[in-house]
């Protein structure tokens, strides 16, 4: 049996030092992607923070291998006076990877390869943001909400790049109010929530 490149046992999720999220369980294995569903301020994107370990768990255990996620949030997390080539050739050596060329093409970056990412659309910014997930190469992709100004062929175009991903062996986490017409599990956070309560020694640096 394949292990799982990630495993939550118990964990509660706190937000502004109240636990939001209590008790959430999952194990993702290689190959498979988790839609996470709930409606806004459920605590979609306080589960993806702390998964991706941008601040602590309030109680239980999150298995994975160190340096083994890569977190996409709402910022596209471009510098906008390099070119789309130099904005994934930054991140590629922060990451240890070489080439960009196959997420250039994954996200049809290759015509805009010189252009400055300031002087993008918005939707080709969010795809630029998108192609960093794959010159991290990291194994798990935490994502929240990254079809946002994205049209529908874009849509189509980054659920093409998750399913590559996970038929390399990889695996991803989710938090979308879409269909992305990709073959996954659904959970759904709003039965982790928690009464309010105070989170012990809950660091407020890590909001």
């Amino acid at each position: 049996m394949t292990a799982p490149l990630l495993s939550l046992t118990s964990v509660g999720c706190a937000r502004g030092g109240l636990i939001i999220l209590d008790n959430v369980s999952f194990e993702v294995s290689p190959g498979e992607a988790l839609i996470l569903r709930g409606p806004n301020g459920s605590g979609k994107t306080t589960l993806l923070r702390t998964i991706a370990r941008l601040q602590p768990a309030a109680q239980g255990t999150i298995e994975a291998a160190d340096d083994s996620i890569a977190y996409g949030a709402h910022a596209d997390g471009l510098k906008a006076t390099l070119t789309v080539t130099e904005n994934l050739t930054f991140w590629a050596a922060l990451f240890g990877t070489r080439g960009i060329d196959a997420a250039l093409e994954a996200f049809d970056l290759t015509a805009l390869k010189d252009r400055r990412a300031g002087a993008l659309s918005a939707g080709q910014k969010r795809r630029l943001g998108l192609a960093r997930l794959m010159v991290t190469g990291r194994p798990i992709w935490a994502l929240d909400e990254p079809t946002v100004s994205l049209d529908a062929a874009s849509v189509a175009m980054f659920a093409r790049a998750v399913e590559a991903h996970l038929a390399g062996g990889g695996a991803a986490v989710i938090a979308t109010h879409i269909d992305l017409g990709l073959k996954a599990r659904t959970l759904d956070v709003t039965q982790f929530k928690a009464s309010t309560s105070a989170s012990k020694d809950f660091d407020e640096a890590f909001l």
